[in-house]
């Protein structure tokens, strides 16, 4: 899966229960306006807790430009075994099969004791694990467990790996969530003879091709590119995987062009509800509005309500991506309804819309991104001033 890198950098579940009511949210001070002193690991200027770089740039954007620029997943000092570590992890938290039954096997090959392995498969607790690789494994299960990461945890994280490597490994678990999103989404299954080694909390619906193994048909490469490092091979069997994906879609100009800014911020105001990220909902809902997404559409969103009355697109919209990130299972009624309303090309490409969305929300939540000054958090969420 070498390519899930640059496929995430391209775009620049149980079914919720019952919400609780907007009123109690805002009577516990979920949607106040005043935030209070900021946390004191919280940069002023940056509002997050890396210091700024450009102060121009905010957001997922502004905590990226702090990556060393290696290629992390091969090249970063803390070795082949422990960045398996962290796409394991990814994975495992995900419910992900392919994505963990590749890398699973990398991760043997590389070093990465099969012990460890077995305490992520099974979310067994910590004990005995190495430093380093215990650190790791908290980073995923708080960041994708509760869509935060803790004070403590954090500043355990950074003693040990350093900002540097800290900053990398966030930002390898949020390009792999992304690439766990547009796999859960096209139910991409093993290749044939490929087992496949993770226990689910579900059974994968039967709706695939027999040659992708994938709800998408066979789209062959037109060339195969030379790998420029000898090492650096893709682990995805030709016709599999997020490249193959990706060769369905035709980016965010088409999706524009098709669908229409209005849904495209409907997309990703129910992907920043899943990852209960305030800083990405604030920010959109404003834009979508202008888009002319409708208040009482957004509403269904921020309440966690049924879209049964809305449009069908809306509706489909809605449903699909509560299921791709809560579920981390997409029905096969559900994907059947969306194929019909969108087509297969735009439907790949609002996932990856929703996938970018999904790896920017890691790195906001892992760095603990607050609101600008003087902005009304939207987002009735507990700790909803972030």
């Amino acid at each position: 899966m070498r390519g899930a890198a640059c496929l995430v950098l391209t775009w620049m579940v149980l079914l919720p229960s019952a919400p609780l009511p907007l009123v109690a949210l805002e009577q516990q001070g979920a949607t106040r306006s005043d935030e209070g002193p900021l946390p004191a690991d919280v940069d002023p200027v940056s509002r997050n807790r890396l210091p700024a770089i450009k102060p121009d740039v905010h957001g997922a954007a502004a905590i990226r430009l702090h990556v060393s620029g290696v290629s992390v997943r091969w090249a970063s000092p803390l070795g082949r075994a422990l960045t398996e570590l962290a796409i394991l992890t990814t994975a495992r938290e995900h419910d992900q099969p392919y994505e963990w039954s590749l890398h699973e096997m990398e991760a043997v090959a590389v070093g990465l004791d099969p012990a460890t392995i077995d305490i992520v498969r099974h979310r067994r607790p910590l004990q005995n694990v190495p430093e380093h690789a215990r650190v790791i494994i908290e980073l995923g299960r708080e960041i994708f467990e509760t869509h935060a990461l803790g004070s403590a945890t954090y500043a355990r994280a950074l003693k040990t790996l350093g900002k540097r490597d800290l900053v990398d490994v966030v930002d390898l678990m949020a390009t792999y969530s992304a690439t766990a999103a547009r796999l859960t989404a096209f139910n991409q299954h093993m290749p044939p003879g490929w087992k496949q080694f993770l226990p689910l909390p579900f059974t994968m619906p039967d709706d695939i091709h027999a040659d992708s193994r994938s709800r998408l048909p066979l789209i062959r490469a037109q060339t195969q590119n030379p790998q420029a490092n000898l090492y650096a091979r893709q682990l995805a069997p030709e016709g599999t995987g997020p490249n193959h994906i990706t060769r369905h879609g035709a980016g965010v100009a088409s999706l524009e062009a098709s669908v229409g800014r209005r849904l495209m911020g409907l997309a990703i105001l129910v992907t920043a509800r899943a990852h209960a990220s305030q800083y990405d909902w604030t920010v959109n809902e404003q834009t979508a509005l202008k888009d002319g997404l409708e208040p009482a559409i957004i509403d269904v969103v921020r309440r966690n309500t049924s879209p049964k009355d809305l449009g069908d697109k809306e509706a489909a919209l809605i449903q699909f991506g509560r299921e791709l990130f809560e579920a981390r299972n997409v029905r096969a009624e559900t994907y059947a309804r969306a194929l019909k309303l969108f087509g297969e090309r735009d439907l790949v490409d609002i996932v990856g819309l929703m996938a970018q969305h999904a790896a920017d929300a890691v790195l906001l939540a892992a760095f603990d991104q607050h609101l600008p000054a003087g902005q009304k958090p939207l987002l009735p969420i507990a700790g909803g001033t972030r």
